[in-house]
């Protein structure tokens, strides 16, 4: 007698869709089997059952932790810490117990590290690095707490990096520029700001909130570019506001002899003007559109001026203002046909800044140098607006380790050593091709010879 057999119904549209996702579990759970069978990476979550892929994380995910093999190339570094050493001993007034093992010529050793280096992006992460051997022995530095780097920036004094940066700068060689500067007299510095902002201390970032609509601080870095060297010689912090931090009273505080300053019309201020001229310093500079004076002499043109836009060259004088606003010293000003635009703000395309109406006036007391050179030096005015680009964007600077001012300050002036360091190591301009190829040596991803090569395929900067 033949069993009989029970026929089972069709599955519905559901139960088969419900039987397809089971099946696709199934073999995702097979696969995470087998991807168990290899031993586990340090940092895998624990507390899952074998085979069962950790839970996710909300927020942000996990770092993978900073090995040996990260941390490349600090043979490089070993120049630069006898330099260093004279800071060793600052900040340990106040340890009388003698008990301090964080040093002030430790932190800028691993604050350049992690500039050179994009896995090392935290302070945790330079705490990280610091407990790793090779480390500890290449550069001298020990293992160090997070609430130690957290207390640098309040115990380390960033100005103490000033003298170093300038001693950097005097072994720096020029780069090579266009010849036509070679009637510049004096160092050409172009002065700009930039614009940081950091999350300050919870009381006062709720303040702020309650105030501004914005629980975040903005500091400016106010920056000195030498365009012969490629390198920021100069850059100083301050909150965003004015008074004191107004941008024309810390270059008036910063002014140097034998100078040509380079700056736009948010620098334009008499006062300001007389003080370059007295420190026997020049400046090139742009004046605002609604500018008025008084022609003393009408200088000629010649063709090739008029071909290129040049609109007048004349020798003026200013209405007069207040006594001490008042132009000590003959000025010179030049005016150029630009194309004109109107301000649209910074989210509605266009430009961001002030308005134009096509003519870009130029104020300066260089009195003698043709007219084509004051246009070329006004030209590489942007030459800053690059670096801040590459500070920012490139070198990672957009990201801050500490929110302070005196903490800004510190990771400041290591990435203006860190660009010294490139223009020390390769002889050219720190650019973006560069500074990569640095980092993957750093990394490991690229060998010494290899960086070598790199170096010597880049082209010497247009001297013509």
């Amino acid at each position: 007698m033949v069993d009989e057999v029970d026929e089972k119904p069709p599955l519905t549209k559901e139960e088969r869709r419900q039987r397809q996702k089971k099946l696709e579990q199934a073999r995702r759970r097979q696969q995470s089997e087998n991807v168990s069978a290899v031993p586990a990476p340090a940092g895998t979550e624990v507390g899952t059952e074998p085979g069962e892929a950790p839970a996710k994380r909300r927020g942000r995910p996990k770092r993978r932790p900073i090995t040996a093999s990260d941390l490349q190339g600090l043979k490089c570094f070993e120049k630069l810490a006898p330099l260093l050493k004279r800071l060793h001993d600052v900040g340990c007034e106040r340890d009388q117990a003698g008990n301090r093992e964080f040093h002030y010529d430790e932190l800028c050793l691993l604050l350049l590290l992690a500039l050179f280096n994009p896995v090392v992006d935290s302070l945790r992460g330079l705490q990280q690095a610091s407990e790793l051997e090779s480390l500890q022995e290449r550069l001298g530095v020990g293992r160090v707490s997070l609430g130690s780097l957290s207390e640098a920036s309040r115990v380390f004094d960033a100005r103490l990096l000033k003298p170093i940066i300038e001693e950097l700068g005097k072994q720096l060689q020029p780069l090579g520029q266009d010849r036509r500067l070679a009637e510049v007299p004096g160092t050409l510095t172009l002065v700009d700001g930039t614009l940081l902002s950091a999350l300050p201390l919870l009381v006062q970032a709720m303040g702020l909130k309650h105030e501004t609509g914005s629980g975040l601080v903005k500091w400016r870095l106010h920056t000195h570019f030498e365009v012969a060297k490629f390198v920021p010689a100069r850059i100083d912090v301050t909150p965003d506001g004015g008074g004191e931090n107004d941008e024309r009273a810390v270059l008036d505080r910063a002014v140097e002899a034998d100078r040509t300053y380079v700056f736009d019309r948010g620098y334009a201020k008499f006062a300001l003007f007389n003080r370059i001229a007295k420190a026997n310093s020049s400046y090139v500079g742009r004046l605002r559109d609604n500018s008025a004076w008084e022609v003393i002499e009408e200088r000629p043109l010649t063709e090739a001026d008029r071909a290129a836009g040049v609109l007048s060259d004349q020798t003026v004088q200013f209405p007069n203002g207040k006594a001490d606003a008042r132009l000590d010293h003959s000025i010179r000003v030049v005016c150029v046909r630009t194309t004109p635009h109107t301000s649209r703000g910074k989210y509605r395309g266009g430009s961001s800044g002030p308005g134009s109406d096509g003519v870009l006036r130029i104020a300066t007391n260089l009195l003698d140098v043709p007219v084509e050179i004051l246009s070329l030096i006004y030209r590489f005015r942007w030459t800053i607006e690059l670096f801040f680009r590459f500070f920012k964007q490139i070198m990672g600077c957009r990201h801050l380790f500490f929110h302070s001012q005196n903490g800004i300050e510190l990771q400041a002036y290591c990435a203006i050593i860190a660009c010294m360091l490139i223009s020390l190591w390769t002889g050219r301009k720190a650019t973006k091709r560069t500074y990569e190829m640095v980092c993957y040596y750093f990394l490991g991803l690229a060998t010494e010879a290899e960086l070598l090569k790199h170096i010597e395929k880049l082209k010497p900067q247009d001297t013509t």
